[in-house]
């Protein structure tokens, strides 16, 4: 049976509540229970709208107070010096937030602190913030939103896929304080903490992770794609099956490379790059599932369903059980703009991923499911 899964939701709230609440933090008018209870509420509303469209594993950890980058960095440890807590204290949002807009984590005194570098998330609008590393960086977690997030989901009776940006992505996404220093040295000293949360994750009950490498669509430089090989043999022990997702571009030169890496699951855009289907359809592992991106996960305008439903059809017959359907990317994309509009075309997406798998999982349905799709795309 395919499997429709997404790789993340919007974040904003349908009426910016969650935008509304965090001004209301920064500004004192809200404690930290407050806004994580607002968290709590636009993420159930989000589970509950792919849940109702169709979808049967959904992702969690998606959900970001300011962007998933920064996110990270507080789960890894990377705070700067000038907000990190002192002693054994705990980070908490205000460390969040005066990492993201610069001031102290003091609620009351919001001056002190600059305000960290953004880049561009890849080649999207959207922007995160640049993790700096130092040659002696130690890593520990510090930040366990990703556990809670699961809890919250399975209480709701949602069936999980955990999201997690993959080693070498943040590090690539990171930059040096010292130019001489090569941050992909860091590696093996990140690595013991994916383990960490694997193993946390695996003791939650959950069965798949989705690991997030973005950057083995662009041109690498040969140790970083040596660096791939290595990683991911490390954590082939760790628990859980692992999906590494790939997206705003095709595989190109690292096709080989991100098919033949010993994990149980791979995703491809094919909206970017339709023509690297058939090459990794030859090239991947008989044991490893293919999730197919086919819903434009950053456009408004709806599925290709004729186009979709012949890759599928021929994609089925060769993987049966190990098919998945996806979006291209998270749904993330374009949230900050009209969200009403943005959260009912992510909803509409939702349901064509749904229909399309329905229609190769009972192709007795097919007609009926292709044509609810094709209205739905009408409908954009």
């Amino acid at each position: 049976m395919a499997v429709a899964h997404t790789l993340g939701s919007p974040r904003i709230g349908r009426d910016c509540e969650l935008k509304c609440a965090q001004e209301a933090f920064r500004q004192g008018n809200l404690d930290e229970a407050g806004l994580r209870a607002m968290g709590r509420a636009v993420r159930a509303a989000h589970w509950q709208a792919q849940s109702e469209a169709g979808i049967d594993l959904l992702p969690v950890g998606d959900f970001a107070w300011h962007d998933q980058v920064l996110t990270h960095s507080l789960t890894f440890g990377v705070i700067p010096e000038y907000v990190r807590p002192q002693g054994d204290g705990a980070a908490t949002l205000h460390t969040l937030f005066a990492m993201a807009h610069g001031g102290s984590v003091d609620p009351v005194d919001g001056k002190g602190a600059p305000v960290g570098e953004t880049a561009s998330w890849f080649d999207t609008d959207h922007v995160y913030q640049v993790p700096v590393f130092s040659a002696d960086q130690a890593f520990q977690l510090s930040w366990t939103q990703l556990f809670e997030e699961v809890d919250e989901a399975q209480a709701l009776g949602y069936r999980v896929k955990p999201v997690i940006l993959g080693p070498l992505t943040y590090l690539w996404l990171g930059k040096a304080q010292d130019e001489a220093f090569d941050r992909l040295d860091l590696v093996e000293r990140l690595l013991p903490l994916y383990d960490q949360i694997f193993h946390r994750l695996a003791d939650q009950g959950v069965e798949w992770v989705q690991i997030d490498e973005p950057i083995l669509a662009l041109d690498l430089p040969q140790d970083w794609k040596n660096a791939y090989e290595r990683v991911y043999n490390l954590l082939q022990r760790a628990p859980l099956k692992k999906l590494i997702t790939t997206y705003f571009g095709g595989l190109q030169d690292n096709l080989g490379l991100a098919a033949n890496l010993p994990v149980d699951g791979l995703h491809i855009d094919l909206v970017c790059a339709p023509e690297q289907y058939p090459t990794l359809l030859d090239r991947l592992p008989t044991y490893k599932t293919l999730s197919l991106g086919l819903v434009d996960g950053r456009n408004l305008e709806g599925c290709d369903v004729d186009k979709a439903m012949g890759v599928l059809r021929h994609a089925a017959e060769r993987l049966g059980d190990r098919l998945w359907v996806a979006p291209s990317c998270s749904l993330l994309q374009g949230s900050n703009d009209e969200p009403k509009r943005w959260l009912a075309f992510a909803v509409q997406k939702c349901q064509e991923v749904a229909l399309l798998a329905k229609a190769v999982n009972d192709p007795e349905s097919t007609a009926t499911a292709e044509g609810g799709a094709y209205g739905l795309a009408k409908a954009s």
